[in-house]
């Protein structure tokens, strides 16, 4: 026999109490003369042998109630079959997985709805007086303290699934550091509760556990399910064009280890169905699906790909958002009044475009700000407040597209340039005799992909004949090139902005590349790249997003809405750039949970712009690890125990047996009871 709270055991000292109240009798005894002495004596013998019989068994029935009370409080215990008792000191950390891949059923009844039932039933087993704690994913302030079972039972109620899974490493460096708070002497308890999702559960095989402490696993399931979700969204457009057909390509994948035959798989923008399709997906792989759709109405637009893969279902819809036709704001700089109008041609006469042309030697340059594009046409020099307003226009992520002059200045060229790594810029003098016809661009490369459909994908293009004014050294990528390899065209990135370099003029007597039918879609599409790419989706998993917004001051305060859901979040506004990193559970209130969907981007009370979050892929992969994974990984660690079915009726039971043995306080106290019953039936009966 073994006791939780030898400590209790000094209270034997107490038994000294009845033997001296009994071997010291301080009542004074007074004489009274009688008659007959003979006759009183033989009664006095008779009553002294008596009393001193009663008051013997009193006062043992008094120490057996005071020893089994204070063997009771010491909760004595007959050892487990582990051999391993519980340390009364620790604490009992139970963590229960409430990630969404506990959504998987079995019996009709989800893997979380399992764990917290054995969990309620687990909570009886443990002693009384145990230091009890209860872990999520959560990580939530309420996890600091400690409480009794009916406390950890009551919170048990209150799970619910959340975005944020965490790997065991975290998990128990978070258990280790909130135990050491109410026991820093060691000989802790953890309690996992977990399906063990592989793509989650991070590397087990790095956990450093405490050899004074000990770890039980209990997974709730051992075997993967199968699942689709969506991988990934993408238009074959830059942006969605209004009352045109556009392109949309989804990527499904399977999890599964059969193939998934004839999903329907709906796109809706704004709540409205506008396009379906059929796919069939193969096992462990991932298949395409293609959308054609029209939108009305400029601005943002929601959009979900949609499809019904039960049992898991959280992952049934992807969100994500459209800009459908965004305003292109190109700003057009000529330095000789004699240059064409083949770029106002172009970007006039649509209507995504806002084209405005200035002369460079009169132009506010505090109208850079607000461009996504410049055209810098024939100015012959870069230089002055010019040069200095352009090189901060590209690294705040503008895009700058040059045309250089009949005679361009090249040391302030190069001077310009050379910021953006664009070196050894020389002049050449050309006659109609040069002109070469350009080399064919690369069809697949990202630049054209969209500009070929699948019919003009191998036909032979005619191209323009062209004379280069200026050559250098090619920092980039070439869009076109003459067929010696020179560049015509270049794109070269400068911090997050784009600067494209052409090699000549576009007015005829440099060649004809303003009137060959690849000049509209090339001006286009570096009209379209002017604009932030930014994703049509974020991943809760990224925790930060960035997005572009108009000129603000730096002292505004965004919030994130969803519905009744109204959080002000950390966030940082530098130029155009605002950074926005998403609160934690565990600093949201009772009532507030992050959720997949759509969440809108307020300032002073009006919708600046439209964000779309969904759960991360990591999730979605139904892999877990099995039993015999788990006592591969931890084979050799003495104290760590692993059980193999959650499901057994007498888990619980097994549980108690081998870890906290056969409890006998409960005998105690009914003894204590039953000796203060025997101390009270032998004051009041023996007379």
């Amino acid at each position: 026999m073994q006791f939780l709270f030898p400590t209790f055991l000094w209270g034997l000292l107490a038994l000294s109490i009845p033997v001296i109240i009994h071997l010291f009798n301080f009542r004074r005894t007074k004489k009274v003369l009688f008659t007959n002495v003979a006759f009183l004596k033989a009664v006095n013998t008779t009553t002294s042998s008596f009393r001193r019989l009663k008051h013997l068994l009193i006062m043992a029935a008094r120490m057996a109630f005071i020893a089994a009370l204070v063997l009771a409080f010491a909760q004595p215990f007959l050892p487990s079959k582990s051999g391993k008792g519980v340390n009364a000191g620790g604490v009992a950390s139970i963590y229960v997985d409430n990630s969404l891949s506990m959504q998987n059923e079995l019996d009709k009844k989800s893997y979380l709805d399992k764990a917290i039932a054995k969990v309620e039933e687990l909570l009886t087993a443990f002693p009384q007086g145990s230091q009890l704690q209860l872990i999520t994913n959560d990580f939530s302030s309420d996890e600091h303290s400690v409480g009794n079972t009916q406390q950890i039972k009551d919170r048990t109620t209150t799970i619910k699934f959340t975005h944020t899974p965490r790997t065991f490493e975290n998990i128990l460096k978070r258990q280790a550091n909130l135990a050491s708070k109410h026991n820093s002497q060691g000989g802790n308890q953890y309690l996992w509760f977990s399906d063990f999702q592989k793509s989650t559960s991070g590397d087990l095989t790095k956990l450093k556990l405490d050899s004074s402490s000990r770890l039980f696993i209990v997974p709730v399931q051992a075997k993967a399910l199968q699942n689709v979700f969506v991988d990934s969204v993408w238009m074959s457009t830059p942006f969605v064009r209004e009352m045109s057909t556009n392109q949309l390509t989804v990527r499904l994948f399977n999890t599964g280890e059969r193939t998934v035959e004839n999903l329907q798989v709906k796109l809706f923008i704004d709540d409205t169905q506008v396009s379906s399709t059929i796919a069939s997906i193969q096992s462990k792989s991932s298949t395409i699906a293609n959308f054609a759709f029209t939108v009305k109405g400029k601005g943002f637009k929601k959009a979900r790909i949609s499809f019904d893969d039960t049992p898991i279902t959280f992952d049934n819809d992807y969100y994500f958002v459209l800009n459908a036709a965004p305003t292109i704001k190109v700003l057009h700089l000529y330095g000789q009044a004699s240059v064409g109008k083949y770029v106002q041609t172009v970007f006039d006469n649509d209507s995504v475009f806002a084209f405005r042309s200035f002369s460079a030697s009169n132009v506010d340059v505090g109208q850079f700000k607000t461009a996504n594009l410049v055209v810098l046409e024939g100015v012959q020099n870069i230089d002055g407040s010019i040069k200095t307003a352009l090189q901060d226009f590209v690294r705040a992520g503008g895009s700058l597209f040059v045309i250089p002059a009949q005679a361009s200045d090249l040391q302030s060229y190069n001077n310009f340039l050379g910021s953006f790594n664009i070196r050894s810029i020389q002049s050449r003098t050309i006659t109609q005799a040069d002109f070469t016809p350009l080399a064919e661009p690369v069809k697949s490369s990202s630049f054209f992909v969209d500009i070929f459909d699948n019919s003009t994908q191998k036909e032979l293009l005619q191209m323009p004949n062209q004379g280069g004014v200026l050559t250098w050294q090619a920092m980039g990528d070439k869009l076109l090139n003459f067929r010696n390899n020179q560049p015509f065209l270049t794109v070269s990135n400068a911090g997050s902005g784009k600067v494209y370099l052409l090699a000549s003029p576009l007015d005829a007597t440099f060649g004809d590349f303003a009137r060959n039918a690849l000049f509209v879609p090339i001006m286009y599409k570096v009209g379209a790249l002017s604009v932030r790419q930014e994703p049509t989706a974020y991943s809760f998993e990224q925790n930060t997003f960035t997005v572009e917004v108009d000129d603000i001051p730096k002292t505004s305060t965004f919030k994130l809405r969803k519905g009744k859901l109204e959080i002000i979040p950390v966030q940082n506004l530098n130029g155009k750039q605002l950074t926005i990193e998403l609160p934690k559970a565990n600093q949201l209130a009772d009532n507030q949970a992050i959720e997949s969907g759509y969440y809108e981007l307020v300032l002073n009370g009006k919708v600046e712009r439209l964000v779309a979050f969904n759960h991360d892929n990591k999730e979605s992969m139904m892999n877990f690890y099995s039993v015999d994974e788990l006592k591969s990984i931890f084979n050799g660690k003495k104290n760590v125990q692993i059980f193999d079915k959650i499901d057994d009726a007498d888990f619980v039971k097994t549980f108690k047996d081998q870890n906290f043995g056969v409890a006998l306080w409960k005998y105690f106290v009914i003894a204590a009871l039953l000796f203060l019953a025997l101390e009270i039936l032998l004051v009041r009966l023996m007379k």
